[in-house]
């Protein structure tokens, strides 16, 4: 659910053209409303997924008719940003509670608190509510989440002697002595792709109790303390000290420490819940992989979630009708259609009951689902310049201190001196 801010002018004029073209349509006796959706699903299954709940609302609402404007992750925010200056945001708007809020705060997005049913707002837990709440206004429906997860070959595992975790949860110290008990030779405990640490570093923070920010909007303070800590520490530990973690992984992309664990070169590697899809497609046939209960911090299994999202523009003529869509769109039924096909978790309780009732443990699911209800809202969703921290000050801090190159003091200092400095 990352992206790259990349689009050409051009580009950005033709989809504005485009989206005008389609405009809301319809509502003065002419003819049916026409809702523009501008959906990122970039996924086959999930935008066979989108078109078919798409179908079946426009089988059955022959006045509201929704339109699909494809789009894609690179770029959204400049896109959205040029769409809502120019005059041209589609109606329903596909994005993540990250990228959202901010055009909350600026104004741009209607209020859906209205619409929301109360059987809709009952089946969303709180603390990911909490994630698409403005002011006390709800600007999102939250859709599909990932949180995660540890896959484990469980061939290389058993060889090793461990005794197979199989709670609720499992302890990092658990998760320490198996990396350590299945490191030998050239074959290590763990691959992590640490590259880009700073999304894992915070959202797992959680579960030491760390939140990292205090406040919203630019009245916001960053406090580095021991449960922001906690989780860089123990990978230090793990890689330097135990010497059970892939050194190369930690400069990798998660995606690119999966050819590490399909070669069996590490026992364990920890990813998005999202690549189960990816491991069932392109793992050794002979790969008996299994996925190891959620982690658990000293504050439990908690992770914040950055749901992905569908609002709607506050220019929208047709705001009711809109979100009547989103209602129908993240129904039961179809949020579980949708996050099946997208290998992610649904947003709803009752959806991820649907789909672990479907599933069962196939490809690792019912860890993933379960994973879900340890989902909570992020602190950082709401603060002004977090990605400018993020990318600026955090992601080098954090790979100097996996290089070795700092020390924790050194870490902390970096990462507070630094949000000070972009902050005043």
């Amino acid at each position: 659910m990352k992206f790259r801010r990349a689009l050409t002018a051009g580009c950005l004029a033709v989809t504005g053209m485009l989206l005008a073209a389609c405009g809301s349509g319809g509502g003065d006796g002419s003819g049916p409303v026409t809702l523009t959706f501008q959906s990122l699903s970039d996924q086959p299954g999930a935008i066979a997924a989108t078109n078919q709940i798409v179908d079946t609302w426009n089988k059955a609402h022959p006045d509201v008719q929704v339109k699909v404007v494809p789009a894609g992750w690179d770029g959204v925010f400049d896109k959205l940003t040029t769409e809502f200056n120019s005059g041209t945001a589609p109606d329903i708007i596909h994005d993540e509670a990250a990228g959202i809020v901010s055009f909350a705060a600026d104004g741009y997005l209607a209020d859906l608190s209205p619409y929301l049913s109360d059987k809709t707002r009952a089946d969303i837990p709180k603390g990911v509510l909490d994630s698409v709440t403005v002011d006390g206004k709800v600007i999102a429906y939250p859709t599909e989440m990932q949180s995660y997860v540890v896959f484990a070959n469980k061939g290389l595992l058993e060889r090793a002697g461990v005794a197979i975790p199989t709670g609720p949860t499992m302890t990092w110290d658990q998760l320490r002595q198996i990396a350590k008990a299945t490191t030998s030779g050239d074959t290590y405990g763990l691959g992590w792709g640490l590259s880009s640490p700073t999304a894992a570093f915070v959202a797992m923070a959680a579960g030491f109790g760390g939140q990292y920010f205090q406040g919203s909007g630019a009245d916001t303070a960053l406090t580095i303390g021991q449960g922001e800590m906690a989780l860089p520490e123990m990978v230090d530990t793990m890689a330097h000290k135990d010497k059970s973690i892939l050194p190369v992984s930690l400069t990798q992309s998660g995606s690119k420490v999966l050819a590490s664990f399909y070669a069996g070169q590490v026992a364990m590697t920890i990813q998005g819940s999202f690549q189960a899809a990816n491991i069932a497609k392109d793992a050794p046939k002979d790969l008996d992989w299994i996925i190891l209960p959620p982690l658990a911090g000293s504050a439990g299994p908690a992770q914040a979630a950055n749901p992905q999202t569908l609002s709607v523009s506050k220019d929208s003529k047709h705001v009711k009708e809109a979100a009547e869509f989103i209602e129908f769109f993240t129904d039961t039924e179809n949020l579980a259609s949708l996050n099946e096909a997208d290998s992610l978790i649904p947003a709803t309780s009752s959806a991820r009951q649907a789909l672990s009732t479907k599933l069962g443990a196939q490809n690792g699911w019912d860890v993933i689902l379960s994973s879900g209800e340890y989902l909570t809202s992020a602190p950082y969703l709401f603060v002004d310049k977090y990605a400018q921290w993020k990318d600026t000050v955090a992601t080098p801090a954090y790979q100097r201190f996996l290089a070795q190159q700092i020390d924790a003091n050194g870490l902390a200092s970096q990462l507070q001196d630094g949000w000070k400095s972009i902050s005043r």
